[in-house]
């Protein structure tokens, strides 16, 4: 049996550890091993009830595999990068209280929590992720190491880029396109194309 390493120790890395031992495969197929941090402290307020081991320097080995536990996009390809080139097992995660719909494809290391609703012939990239709650209409596609967090919502047709960080309870409206690196902040309803690298806020959403 494979153990489970799950990078990052912070707040979503502990929601991971939580949804990672409700995973059916969970005690099956692989069982939790510990946290990768490089704060040996990390878990230190919450009862140390987890291992903590060193990220800098880890080399993956072939009875590990490894979830992605990092919400920001730049932190998540920062810290997961190097994992990938030395060759890490990562997982593709699907709680069994999401919901995936027909002709979905999932990248490699893609996390979707618990009530994700992934509806059909939706396309997500690498380390993608889908937050509680969170909505992908039809023909959706999410770029690699984009973020969707909590009720979310990408509605039919919308393309969101890579390294996008979409915020609690954004809505983007069919068709329109969410440039790469852009960060579309708390409850933002985007009406519009978002162009890259920008911040938008608001109802509807303006550039920051």
């Amino acid at each position: 049996m494979k153990k489970l390493l799950i990078v990052g120790a912070g707040g979503f890395g502990r929601e991971m550890h939580a949804w990672a031992r409700q995973h059916p495969d969970h005690g099956r197929v692989w069982t939790f091993g510990a946290f990768l941090d490089d704060n040996p402290a990390a878990l230190k307020r919450f009862g140390d009830f987890a291992p903590v081991r060193p990220l800098t320097g880890h080399r993956p080995a072939a009875d590990e595999v490894f979830l992605c536990g990092l919400g920001l996009p730049p932190q998540k390809e920062q810290l997961i990068a190097p994992l990938v080139a030395a060759g890490a097992e990562f997982l593709t995660f699907i709680h069994p209280r999401a919901l995936v719909g027909e002709r979905v494809r999932l990248g490699r290391g893609v996390v979707l929590c618990p009530g994700a609703i992934i509806s059909a012939d939706v396309e997500l990239g690498e380390f993608a992720m889908v937050n509680l709650h969170a909505t992908i209409g039809h023909d959706a596609r999410l770029g690699d190491w984009s973020t969707v967090s909590a009720h979310g919502d990408l509605t039919g047709r919308v393309e969101v880029a890579d390294r996008v960080f979409l915020g609690s309870r954004v809505s983007v409206i069919p068709g329109k396109k969410v440039g790469s690196r852009a960060v579309l902040g708390a409850g933002a309803v985007v009406i519009a194309d978002v162009p890259p690298g920008v911040t938008v806020v608001g109802n509807p959403a303006r550039i920051l």
